[in-house]
């Protein structure tokens, strides 16, 4: 038995672990990122939201998507069902290329605002300016209940230029 024991021990410790095979080499054929859906990015906590408007608005455009600013709340139903709905791929064949960059009316209270993105009502949905700053073009609040996706939909279309 102790033979074997021995024997045993000096095959482990001369046993050569294979070599890791070469990792592979991204190529310029790679298929590309899925660019469809609804995509939500973070605001971050940079304390000027327009730059960080800026910069994911142009990461949009050159993904071949649309950026929203959205604003909503922990506490706002609207914005938990469109949140929701969006995040199981309900709202996917609607918005095929659509970013919500989204920001918390709480939290992000006063960067918004200074951006030009202070709101009466939530859900916000906000097309940038050039610049990163709100405008008029936006539409703002939904109705409760079961309706509300259904309510801010055909809004989102009409505000990204759609029928």
């Amino acid at each position: 038995m102790k033979r074997v024991l021995v024997l045993l021990a000096l095959l482990a410790c001369n046993r050569t672990e294979p070599e890791p095979s070469p990792r592979p080499t991204p190529s310029s054929t790679a298929a590309p990122l899925t660019t469809n859906g609804v995509r939500f990015v973070g605001a971050g906590t940079d304390s000027d939201f327009a730059k960080v408007v800026r910069a994911e608005k142009d990461r949009a455009k050159s993904e071949g998507r649309e950026l929203l600013v959205y604003v909503g709340a922990s506490w706002c139903e609207p914005c938990q069902r469109f949140h929701e709905a969006a995040k199981r791929g309900e709202l996917d064949s609607a918005f095929p290329k659509l970013s919500l960059l989204e920001a918390d009316a709480d939290a992000d209270r006063d960067r918004l605002r200074e951006a030009g993105y202070a709101s009466e009502m939530i859900p916000l949905f906000a097309l940038p300016d050039a610049s990163g700053r709100g405008n008029a073009k936006r539409i703002e609040g939904s109705v409760k209940g079961d309706k509300a996706v259904a309510n801010i939909a055909p809004r989102l279309h009409q505000l990204l230029g759609g029928s």
